[in-house]
């Protein structure tokens, strides 16, 4: 076996050391190091190349599973982060030995994963993307080894979670063995842990506390790289769902509680002088990274106070005086006003520029 991500916790016979390489500093994605390991495998042609999107949380976990499965058969292999900031190139992939290289959530730029199956007997690609559709070659340009999975209905993760499975059961079959990718007592968590992260993958935002899930799970972001951390793997097994929505509500809550206190200092705001009506609003300079959760309390208690259910946060930033306007009220277009001032946004949630004279006059 070998993974960079296991390197210093497991010694199989048919893996190799690549510490020294791991020691070398890293300033890139297409780094030397990363280029040295590609040589290194093949010298030793590693037949199973895994590339995995980073820092993409579906990514990385399509890469654990890829992973697990290597490791259960005892499988050579090589995993490395792809990263569109600075791309490995199909020439760097063209190493001696490799049968499958699989590209985990992503399919590359157009025309990569094409370019790359004419010098490697399989691709396997994995996405969730639309935008990754219009990368597909049309079929008659498709080779035959090219093997492309996407589907905008399910995670990346999901699916090659489900893949891995169905692959290592098969493999398994004869021996009598119920063999699963991860064990028993860690498959719910881990599942549940697979569902979130698909309700945000496809932009569904449905199941409970999925926000608080979500902003404590992007608190490992910077840990995704298998390359400088060897224990991501490990790391990605042991996440808990539980403690996720649990330190995420904390979270929430810390803010919400700061954003209150600065409440008492709320004024009224004559919106466009008045002509979009008249709402609370709030000038914090020093506090604007809480405008979201000061601007939705605001419109709340300006709704209560009878005016416009509109929260506005006022601050300096850059020498411009900038407003950010909020709603929690669903029937509410705030980007109304923020787009007659040359700014823009969504309805509950948009900002713009004003000037100070003007400002001042929406506050006398």
């Amino acid at each position: 076996m070998f993974s960079l991500s296991s390197l210093l916790l497991r010694k199989i016979s048919n893996s190799f050391s690549l510490t020294n390489l791991l020691l070398q500093p890293i300033r890139s994605f297409r780094s030397k190091a990363a280029l040295e390991t590609l040589a290194k495998a093949s010298e030793e042609k590693i037949p199973n190349l895994i590339l995995y999107n980073y820092p993409s949380f579906s990514g990385a976990f399509a890469a654990l599973f890829a992973h697990l499965y290597h490791s259960h058969l005892n499988l050579p292999y090589l995993i490395l982060p792809f990263s569109f900031v600075e791309p490995l190139r199909v020439d760097d992939l063209k190493i001696e030995g490799v049968e499958i290289c699989y590209l985990l959530d992503f399919i590359g730029p157009k025309g990569f994963a094409t370019e790359l199956s004419r010098s490697v007997s399989q691709v396997i690609v994995f996405d969730h993307r639309n935008s990754s559709i219009s990368k597909i070659p049309k079929e008659e340009d498709c080779p035959e080894n090219l093997k492309i999975n996407i589907n905008v209905e399910k995670s990346s993760s999901t699916a090659v979670y489900n893949y891995f499975s169905s692959k290592l059961k098969e493999a398994t079959s004869t021996s009598g063995d119920d063999v699963s990718l991860v064990h028993c007592e860690d498959k719910d968590s881990l599942e549940t842990v697979l569902k979130y992260i698909e309700d945000g993958d496809l932009r569904k935002w449905r199941l409970p506390d999925i926000k608080s899930f979500n902003v404590a799970l992007s608190e490992m972001r910077s840990q995704l790289n298998c390359i400088t951390n060897p224990y991501v793997f490990d790391q990605l097994l042991e996440v808990s769902p539980v403690d996720l929505v649990t330190r995420g509500n904390i979270y929430f809550s810390s803010r919400q509680n700061a954003a209150n206190k600065l409440l008492d200092r709320a004024f009224k705001v004559c919106l466009g002088r008045g002509l979009y009506g008249e709402c609370l609003g709030i000038r914090t300079d020093k506090d604007f990274d809480l405008s979201n959760e000061i601007g939705k309390e605001l419109s709340i208690r300006s709704a209560a106070a009878g005016l416009r259910p509109i929260g506005a946060v006022i601050s300096m930033q850059r020498n411009n005086l900038k407003m950010c306007l909020r709603s929690a009220d669903s029937d509410t277009d705030t980007s109304e006003i923020a787009k007659a001032y040359g700014g823009g946004g969504s309805p509950g949630s948009s900002s713009f520029i004003i000037r100070m004279d003007e400002y001042n006059k929406w506050i006398s």
